[in-house]
């Protein structure tokens, strides 16, 4: 062991020791350096360690650097490097100052490794809480695209949902420097999709590899990385990263991370579609996916609020079917049910946007009218249905007329409670419908028990 000069020891320890200057020009590096940083001793002697440091890093660096070369002990100082490569290293450092030879001796471990596991852990930690609070599925991806834009970079992120029924491609969430989201398109119509869906593999195409499955058009990407989302019950989409210069390049070590990333983000994904099957499932009627009776309800409370608070009309038209049984009973259930759905739409193009159709139950449905500021609006708002029922419906080819009785209930002349202005709207119905249906009965006024 005496026979092994002190700079030997120095060159076979896995760690780098460094002695830098008071301005961080290196003045020696052990050859471990190279392993670490990319760089042989011989090209950085002479450079200043700080030029290699991370920017972010940098203010924080050079407050260290001053404490050590103000006599205190460096233990456990960590900090982001710049590469040879252009990757990242993780480094912790021991270090103090020689006054003696008036420089600042530091010992590099890389801790790159455990920092990547320690990133994996929050990222999969992030994805599963995401998945818990984020409120729908566009929260959910915003939040992903930030969870991957920590690890990767992710300026170009998309998120593709495949629909095995239809074969085909849809882009709830796509953001991108150059291009828009592109329409919902056949998963054939891009070999790159269909490549990463169909094979269930991650897909990287470098400059070095030419993107021979791109599409033409401009702004094609110098990197395109995809990788399948993948659950038990067969693929769900893709993630897409796409990088239009060298500085965002994209290798090996990318596509494997984001793989790794990808099962998280599809469970996350399935998960909330899980949810949000069954919160509509539980707010809007099944046959017609109008608001059931208690979204209804909620809608009308808060609107009724809007409207004390604004001083503004509110109306409510409830409208019932005549002779809907007579449906059922001649041509069955099936066509009932079919009837409903078409009612359904017919009452949507009679109405605002802003504007509520809801189906109680049966053939009972109700229109929640916000913003008026004359009674005359609610009396307008339901001859214009009665007057669309008047077009026949087309069932499957079968053409069938039928009639609608409407009652019409107004805030706050009927009522300031969504219980009692509904109960006056079912009451001026079957008004309607007793004097013969096919036609329009406001409720009376003054409100009646």
């Amino acid at each position: 062991m005496q026979s092994i000069s002190s700079l030997n020891l120095a060159n076979l320890l896995l760690d780098a020791v460094c002695v830098v200057q008071t301005d961080s020009t290196i003045v020696f590096v052990s050859a471990a350096f190279e392993r670490i940083f990319g760089y042989k001793p011989e090209e950085v002697i002479g450079k200043r360690m700080l030029d290699m440091v991370h920017p972010d890093d940098l203010p924080a660096t050079q407050r260290q650097a001053q404490s050590v070369t103000q006599g205190e002990l460096q233990l456990q100082f960590e900090n982001r490097y710049v590469r040879k490569d252009g990757s990242i290293a993780h480094i912790r450092w021991t270090a103090r100052w020689l006054p003696d030879r008036q420089v600042r001796l530091a010992v590099a471990h890389d801790i790159t490794e455990r920092k990547a596991a320690e990133s994996m852990q929050a990222v999969i930690y992030a994805i599963s809480e995401a998945a818990h609070t984020t409120h729908n599925l566009q929260a959910l991806f915003q939040h992903i695209h930030q969870i991957v834009g920590g690890l990767l970079p992710a300026t170009n992120f998309a998120v593709a949902l495949y629909d095995a029924l239809s074969d085909r491609l849809s882009f709830p969430y796509h953001v991108n420097e150059y291009l828009p989201a592109p329409a919902t398109m056949g998963l054939a119509d891009d070999a790159r999709y269909a490549e990463v869906i169909r094979g269930g593999a991650t897909l990287l195409l470098t400059p070095d590899a030419p993107m021979a499955h791109a599409l033409g058009g401009e702004h094609q990407p110098l990197y395109w990385l995809g990788v399948p989302l993948q659950t038990q019950r067969g693929p769900l989409g893709a993630l897409v990263l796409q990088s239009y210069t060298e500085q965002g390049r994209y290798t090996d070590k990318d596509k494997e991370l984001l793989q790794f990333v990808s099962t998280q983000v599809a469970a996350a994904i399935e998960r909330k579609q899980m949810y949000e099957r069954l919160e509509h499932m539980a707010q809007y009627d099944q046959l017609t996916h109008l608001p059931n009776r208690q979204l209804f309800l909620d809608r009308l409370k808060t609107a009724l609020a809007r409207a004390r608070r604004e001083q503004t009309l509110l109306s409510l038209l409830f409208i019932d079917l005549d002779r809907f049984k007579e449906v059922n009973d001649t041509l069955g259930h099936a066509m009932g049910d079919l009837l409903l759905q078409r009612v359904a739409q017919r009452l949507l193009e009679c109405v605002r946007a802003s504007d509520t159709v809801a189906r109680l139950g049966g053939d009972e449905f109700v229109v929640l009218l916000e913003g008026g500021q004359a009674r005359e609006h609610a009396s307008a708002a339901a001859h214009k249905i009665l007057a669309a029922f008047g077009q026949d419906f087309d069932l499957e080819g079968q053409r069938l007329y039928i009639q609608p009785s409407i009652g019409v209930a107004i805030y706050p002349e009927h009522g300031g409670e969504e219980h009692r202005l509904l109960g006056h709207a079912d009451e001026a119905m079957y008004l309607s419908k007793r004097n013969g249906g096919n036609q329009v009965r406001v409720a009376l006024a003054p409100p009646y028990s």
